[in-house]
């Protein structure tokens, strides 16, 4: 599936300006000319540049493609459901991640990811369970990026 430039850019532009307007919120260090909200407010205005740039491209694009076109895929269930597959795990970890835990939900999402692009059975549920502990060591314990625990509260470590 195609969308033109000018979808994707409004999104970029529409991004950048929610971002400019909530990094004026940041404090400000005393004494200091930078402070929190330098680096976010750079990268919020290369979206709004790149926002700009893709609405010109795809304005002028228009003449010739349609918003949207279809592609192969979207016709075939076996990839739709692949596609509706991901999202919904996504969707899942954003709503039962701190109830559930990353530990035990992370290698079920994965596990119904590879199901739903025919990966074998035995090498899918191995593969969950390593890229969680990988992707766990990874963030837990080298960056040090809190994961939640949910029901494994009792047993963190």
């Amino acid at each position: 599936m195609k969308l033109n430039d000018a979808i994707f850019g409004v999104v970029l532009l529409l991004l950048g300006i929610v971002i400019l307007v909530h990094v004026q919120s940041f404090p400000r260090i005393p004494g200091q000319q930078y402070g929190p909200a330098l680096f976010p407010g750079v990268a919020a205005t290369g979206l709004v540049v790149c926002g700009l740039l893709l609405i010109v491209s795809g304005i002028r694009a228009r003449r010739t493609d349609p918003w949207l076109t279809a592609s192969d895929w979207t016709r075939s269930p076996r990839h739709a459901l692949a596609f509706l597959t991901i999202i919904g795990g996504a969707i899942a970890y954003i709503l039962w991640a701190d109830d559930v835990g990353f530990l035990l939900l992370a290698p079920l999402i994965l596990f119904a990811w590879f199901a739903s692009l025919h990966v074998r059975p035995g090498p899918a549920a191995l593969s969950a369970i390593v890229v969680t502990a990988a992707i766990w060591y990874a963030f837990y314990k080298l960056l040090r990026v809190p994961l939640p625990w949910g029901l494994l509260k009792a047993w963190a470590f």
